[in-house]
C-alpha cells in the first residue's frame, strides 16, 4: 500500500468515527506525524493533499520544514515532542503551534519569544493524563492553576489540552478525563489519539489526532 493509500485510509477511518460519535466532518483536523521521516517522504503525503504535520524535535524539523513550507505556505506545523526552554527561539520561529506546554518555565520562555519575534502560535497544555513518571505534561488537579498562570500571568491564549494515555490501559476513560478539564477551564481543543485509538478519541471529543504510523508506515 502507498503513503498515499494509507493516508485515504486514515481520512476514511476519521470519517467513518465522526459519524459513529455523531460529529460533523470540520470537528477533527488530522495532524500526520512525520518525525524520523525526511523530505523525500513528506512530499507525496503533502501532495494528496495533507497539510498538518507534526513533530517531535526542534532540531530534527528544522533540517525539513524550512524547504517543504517554502514550496507549500499553507503548510502547517505542530510540535507535539518535549520542548526545551533553550529552544523557545528555534521553535517559535519555525512552528505554527505547539502542543506542548507543560511547565512555567516553557510558558514564560514562549510568551517571551512570541512577543520579541512578532509571532502569535496557537498553544495546547499537555497533561500527564495517566501520571506516568516517564512522561511530561502536567498532573490533571494541576491543570486549572497552570491555565490560570499561563492566561493571567503571561497573557497566553491556551487553545486546547493535549494528552497520550497509558498504552496498557483503554483509552476511553482518559480521554473523557481530558474533556472534563477542558470544558471546566473554558478550553475547546482537545489533542489526543494516535494511529492505535483515534478512533476512540473521536468518540470522545478529539478536534485533532495525531497520526503517524498508519500513514508512513513502521519506522
Amino acid at each position: 500500500m502507498t503513503v498515499e493509500q494509507r493516508l485515504a485510509e486514515v481520512k476514511g477511518r476519521i470519517k467513518a468515527a465522526q459519524k459513529i460519535g455523531s460529529r460533523s466532518v470540520e470537528d477533527v483536523r488530522l495532524v500526520a506525524v512525520s518525525k524520523t521521516f525526511d523530505v523525500e517522504d513528506i512530499r507525496p503525503v503533502i501532495n494528496a493533499g495533507q497539510y498538518v504535520f507534526g513533530e517531535n524535535r526542534v532540531q530534527e524539523s528544522q533540517s525539513k520544514w524550512p524547504v517543504l513550507k517554502q514550496e507549500t505556505p499553507d503548510l502547517e506545523l505542530h510540535l507535539i515532542g518535549p520542548l526545551q526552554s533553550n529552544k523557545a527561539a528555534e521553535a517559535v520561529a519555525l512552528f505554527d503551534v505547539i502542543e506542548t506546554v507543560d511547565r512555567e518555565k516553557i510558558a514564560a520562555a514562549l510568551a517571551q519569544e512570541m512577543a520579541r519575534q512578532g509571532r502569535k502560535l496557537r498553544l495546547y497544555v499537555q497533561v500527564n493524563i495517566g501520571l506516568e513518571p516517564q512522561k511530561a505534561g502536567i498532573a490533571p488537579k494541576e491543570t486549572a492553576a497552570f491555565l490560570r498562570y499561563c492566561r493571567d500571568e503571561l497573557g497566553l491564549e491556551i487553545e486546547g489540552l493535549m494528552c497520550i494515555p497509558p498504552a496498557e490501559d483503554h483509552p476511553g476513560p482518559y480521554f473523557a478525563l481530558l474533556r472534563k478539564l477542558a470544558e471546566e477551564n473554558g478550553v475547546t481543543k482537545l489533542s489526543m489519539g494516535m494511529s492505535g485509538d483515534f478512533e476512540t478519541a473521536i468518540q470522545f471529543g478529539a478536534t485533532s489526532v495525531r497520526v503517524g504510523s498508519a500513514i508512513f508506515g513502521a519506522r
